[in-house]
């Protein structure tokens, strides 16, 4: 017990050190799932266009995710830039800003075709009855147009304001982005359900929307822009990979839909829950990046001790917020009318899947981003997708394991 002291007065006195830090991820979790519930109540809302488009689950966590994971990543390089000094707010064509955002424009289009041929594609492989590819693709690039004109100013601007301000945007940046990203993209997606009956638009839009994916994708690895030229040739790979998993994410949800439409309050609880598991991955994976830009932590094969403290910060707002995330869900369930399970079992399903998920999102957070700077490769552009993709694959998988131990599956 004596030699343990010492580790737990370490840990203690690092929460105290960055006890702004932790105050400011925890405002930015909170704020991040209270907002994400109007995204789950979204998505509680359209059970009826879930069981009409067949498949359209499916998409459901790859288009939320693959907002979070670009303009996550976006928000992860301005906060590098600002550690290390060469954050600026001017719109220079070769300037920070102007770079970035013609990246995530250029993500934005191309991985929405893409990852509408993937759904259908891997849908179809595993045997799940679907709409077409012409739909998956046109829904994609219309929620993509929707919220990415949202998502790409409130990043930049809570880049700016927070270099105002002094805020630590690696602790702020990845909960407030992924969360907008939730609540934005889910009603954009209904929106581009709208579509689908109309029979000549969809095949139209999908076939344009291809051709330009194609043609600024091109641009994108021929630019004379180098942050433009890395990030969409770095990116690109790992996105595809990161969209691919999240499809299988929402396959495993949709195996067990019956279970959640039986219980809405449950398909409330999906976006805040897979949110906040990516967001506290996301705040780990930019904390590490920034620290091993800096030379504060080394890329070892076992985490040195910044590099665990860190990870002791994830799970303390890790309790609070998933405790927060279940009673929410529940008592927004119950407000909304939406049948609930009941508030212990919603929260116990919340607190351990988000146990579970948290265990490994530090794990992946540190090897993905130790593994990304050893090759050489900058962690900004891969730490996001990668945490956020698998996270939601791992979080799907850890809260269909929760509703088993709590007789719900």
């Amino acid at each position: 017990m004596r030699r343990s002291l010492p580790a737990v007065g370490r840990v203690l006195g690092y929460w105290r050190a960055e006890r702004r830090t932790i105050f400011q991820g925890w405002i930015a979790c909170t704020i991040s799932s209270v907002g994400d519930l109007t995204a789950g109540l979204t998505l509680g809302a359209i059970t009826h266009t879930l069981q009409l488009l067949p498949g359209l689950i499916v998409l459901v966590p790859a288009a939320i995710g693959m907002r979070g994971n670009i303009f996550g990543a976006l928000g992860s390089r301005l906060g590098t830039a600002m550690h290390s000094g060469t954050f600026e707010t001017t719109w220079r064509r070769n300037g920070i800003l102007y770079q970035n955002a013609y990246a995530v424009a250029i993500l934005s289009v191309a991985v929405s075709v893409l990852l509408g041929v993937l759904a259908r594609t891997i849908a179809v492989a595993f045997g799940v009855h679907t709409i077409s590819v012409a739909d998956f693709i046109a829904i994609s690039i219309v929620a993509a147009l929707i919220s990415s004109v949202v998502l790409g100013a409130f990043t930049i601007a809570v880049a700016v304001v927070g270099n105002r301000r002094g805020w630590d945007l690696d602790s702020v940046s990845a909960p407030l982005v992924t969360a907008a990203g939730d609540i934005v993209t889910l009603p954009a997606l209904f929106v581009g359900t709208l579509i689908v009956h109309i029979a000549w638009v969809t095949p139209a839009v999908s076939i344009v929307a291809a051709v330009v994916a194609v043609a600024i994708v091109v641009r994108g690895f021929l630019t004379n822009l180098p942050l433009v030229r890395r990030a969409v040739r770095e990116s690109i790979p790992i996105l595809a990979l990161a969209g691919a998993i999240d499809i299988v994410a929402g396959l495993v949800i949709d195996k067990r839909l019956d279970k959640f439409v039986t219980f809405p309050a449950l398909l409330v609880l999906i976006p805040p829950f897979l949110e906040d598991v990516g967001a506290l991955g996301g705040i780990l994976s930019s904390r590490l990046a920034s620290k091993l830009h800096l030379g504060a932590i080394e890329p070892r094969r076992f985490p040195d001790a910044p590099a665990l403290l860190d990870f002791s910060l994830i799970f303390l707002l890790g309790v609070s917020v998933f405790t927060l995330v279940g009673v929410s869900a529940d008592l927004v369930g119950r407000v909304f009318g939406l049948a609930t399970p009941g508030a212990l079992r919603v929260v116990g399903v919340s607190l351990l899947g988000g146990f579970m998920a948290t265990c490994a999102a530090v794990l992946l957070a540190y090897y993905s981003a130790a593994a990304t700077y050893r090759l050489g490769l900058d962690p900004d552009n891969h730490g996001i997708p990668i945490i956020t993709s698998s996270m939601d694959l791992i979080g799907a998988v850890a809260i269909v394991l929760a509703l088993l131990v709590f007789g719900l599956g």
